[in-house]
């Protein structure tokens, strides 16, 4: 089974390839608290609709002093498509070896239809300006994840 991160843990590191066809790492956001969101695939259903909610909370969440990146194992092309169809306005980070997605517990065995599987375990990690995470979130769900989030973080 994949290591999860509690709180107070260092936040993994990463440099990684942007839908833009830039790199973002982490230490670039050092001094912001950041949202880092993992979802198993650009242009599914519910990755649109997690991808959607987060846009639309944008501006609330930028107000509030996160940004917000999210992160899958897609190419960067695929990613650049999802950013283009779907407006989305936040950086998408490409982890295509899926290293960056094991170092956080978000890539392993996971219930899918009733049955275990090894994939990418949607999931949400709130990093405090330091680099520590300050909430680990694993297995949630697609559709109203961002709505209590927000509650959870005292932005509603």
């Amino acid at each position: 089974m994949t290591e999860r991160l509690t709180p107070g843990d260092p936040a993994p590191e990463f440099t990684l390839p942007t839908d833009a066809g830039d790199t973002l790492s982490l230490k670039d956001l050092r001094g912001r608290r950041v949202i880092l969101y993992v979802y198993p695939a650009a242009m599914t259903p519910g990755c649109t609709k997690q991808a959607c909610d987060f846009r639309d909370s944008l501006g609330s969440l930028q107000a509030a002093g996160y940004e917000v990146v999210g992160i899958s194992p897609d190419t960067p092309a695929k990613l650049a498509k999802f950013r283009e169809r779907d407006a989305i306005t936040f950086p998408l980070v490409s982890d295509q070896d899926k290293s960056v997605l094991t170092a956080y517990g978000a890539f392993g065995e996971k219930q899918l239809y009733g049955k275990t599987v090894t994939g990418v375990i949607r999931s949400t990690f709130v990093i405090d300006p330091d680099g520590a995470i300050e909430r680990a979130l694993y297995n949630v769900k697609a559709t109203g994840h961002v709505a209590k989030l927000r509650r959870d973080l005292g932005i509603d």
